[in-house]
Order: structure tokens, then sequence, then C-alpha cells
């Protein structure tokens, strides 16, 4: 139904209004009784033999929400009903911004993607605060944290901080998003250097909790075998939690789309089917070259079920949705969930 009937419908619009409007859809017609059960039904899968524990947290299934599609943790009980394991909200910066100017986010049909580039919009840690504060306890709750777009090099630090700190009693689990290619200073974000002294700074903070929270990296699909090579040590002397693998990438090879198409839309980070591959290969090769040595989430590309089992047999532990959900629906989550038991 979501395939044939509502997507082309949707599609016919722009991106980012479509996204608020379905967000506003859901929560209307959760509100109606016997609605969020209907949904339950229909894409949930309740099986033991689903059920992960990574991270020392229990899953009750592999598949799980990236972030960005709930940045303001506004609806994650609703999107619980159709069957995540896992919701990522965010990314979360301590003051809200309004992020990148519009227009900022592109559907690339022919190719199955999408390219964005909006900036870490976010309503700042308050409201999102606010927001988990309602959390029915449905699911894991992960909250993606990052810096403020005007946040000076020397402050970067403090700025996850401050998020990791706050959020800490609200999420189960945090990620470090220090991949994505729409903010400024990218290239520190990358620095090995830079990274261990941040891991080490958010770790202590961690320390300071009775309950410390898994904390992972979130790595971009673009690096090279040196530089995942780097990751690996980083991982093993920081003794981070995990990896996520992998954001969005900043390549365009292969792509369908005209390049009269792609110049007009410009900057942003590639996400959907163009980037599967890429971000398959990045899990296989942490996984062999590391030996299984820590958790990897793994996302980019997975649109049908089995792209969520390559994900798994080369080395993911739980896989998340992003572009694929709104590709093909709630329908995928139930689907990826049945293929795996059937495995």
């Amino acid at each position: 139904m979501y395939k044939f009937l509502l997507r082309p419908l949707l599609f016919l619009f722009d991106p980012e209004n479509v996204h608020h409007f379905t967000f506003r859809m859901i929560r209307f017609f959760s509100k109606i009784p016997f609605i969020p059960s209907i949904f339950r039904n229909l894409y949930k899968i309740n099986d033991p033999k689903l059920e992960r524990e990574i991270f020392g947290l229990k899953f009750n299934n592999p598949v799980g929400l990236a972030a960005g599609f709930d940045k303001n943790a506004v609806l994650y009980n609703e999107l619980a009903n159709f069957g995540f394991g896992f919701i990522e909200i965010g990314t979360v910066t301590p003051k809200g911004q309004e992020g990148n100017p519009k227009k900022r986010l592109f559907r690339l049909k022919e190719d199955q993607g999408i390219i964005n580039r909006m900036g870490f919009n976010n309503k700042g840690l308050e409201a999102i605060v606010n927001q988990l504060r309602k959390n029915k306890g449905k699911l894991i709750i992960g909250g993606n944290i990052g810096k403020n777009t005007d946040t000076l090099p020397e402050h970067y630090t403090k700025d996850y901080l401050e998020c990791f700190r706050i959020l800490h009693p609200y999420v189960d689990y945090f990620v470090l998003n220090v991949s994505c290619p729409n903010v400024g200073s990218h290239a520190k974000l990358n620095d090995k250097e830079y990274l261990n002294e941040l891991i080490v700074a958010v770790q202590e903070e961690n320390k300071t909790f009775e309950k410390q929270k898994p904390i992972v990296l979130k790595i971009a699909p673009d690096l090279n075998t040196n530089q995942l090579d780097e990751i690996i040590e980083l991982v093993a002397d920081t003794n981070l939690d995990g990896v996520i693998a992998s954001n969005t990438s900043v390549t365009r090879e292969g792509l369908k789309a005209s390049e009269n198409r792609l110049e007009a839309i410009g900057n942003g980070g590639l996400s959907g089917q163009p980037i599967k591959n890429k971000s398959t290969e990045v899990i296989k090769y942490l996984s062999e070259k590391s030996n299984k040595a820590f958790p990897i989430i793994g996302v980019g590309g997975i649109h049908s079920a089995a792209d969520a089992i390559e994900k798994l047999e080369a080395g993911a532990s739980l896989v998340q949705l992003y572009t694929g959900f709104i590709y093909e629906g709630p329908k995928l989550i139930r689907d990826i969930n049945k293929a795996i038991l059937s495995r």
C-alpha cells in the first residue's frame, strides 16, 4: 500500500515538507483508539530469537531507525509501533539551530537515494530533554550528539560534553557524530588525535554517573583502509563500545542522476542505495581486520531484507534504516525481521 499508493503521492511534494506532514499524520492516527495496535499487528514481530544483547543492552530486535529522522525526539513512541528494535534521536546540539538554508533535502528517485545538507537542524538540548521525559519505555533510545555550527574549534569538546551530561539520564546509548559532511571544520572532527581527546573526555564524564552508558562512534563511508585502521586502533586504545558504519557520503560515483541535476543540487551527504556497497565494505573491513573486536551498527542503503542480511553477514551486530524506510515504508522492518528468523 505504501509503495504503490502513498509514496507516489508523497513524492510529488518537497521532501522536507513531506517529512513534517508525515510526522503530523503519524501523530494524528496514533491518537485514534486501536490504530497503534493495528500498526503493531501489521509490522511488529515479537520473538525471543530476534533479541540481541549488544553494549550490555537488550534489543528486542536488531532493526533500528537511524539518527536524522526523529531529530527532536517528538515521534519515537509512535514510531515504536512500526516494529523498530531501537530508535536513535538527534543529532542533538547544545543550542537549537536552524541548520543550513533551504532547500537542503533532495530525492534521487532513479538512484533510490537522498542528498541532504540539513546542517544539524534541531531544537536544542532543553526542548529534546522535555520530549524524552515522555518516554514510555517501549524500546531502546540512542542519543546522537554533535556540536553547534558556530562553536569555535577550541570548544568542540565542550559542546559534546554538555550534550552527553544533560542527555545521560534519558538515553540508553550515545553516538558521537563526527562524520557528518554538513558541518563546519569537518577535518578536525576526523583527526585521530582530536578524536582520541574527545572520546577520552566523554568517557571521563561517563564515569561521573552511577550507571555508565555505552558510547559509539559514527564514521563516514569514504574512509580509506589506512583511516579505517586508525579507527580500529582508536577503538582499542580508548575501549570505545562500538562503531556505526556509516554516515552519508560526499562522493557521487555511479549515479543515474544527470550531472546537471547533481550540479543544481550542490553539496550534501548522499544516502540510500548508492552507498550500500561502500557501507558494507567498511563494515566487512572493520569486522575482519579487528577480528570482531567490537560491535558494529550497519547503516547505508538498506532497502530490502537481503540488504540487511548482507550487512549482518559482513559483520554488523545491528542495522539501522533511514533512506530505505522513506522509500520502502514500515513493511521493510517486518520483512527484515522475518528474514532474520528464517536464517
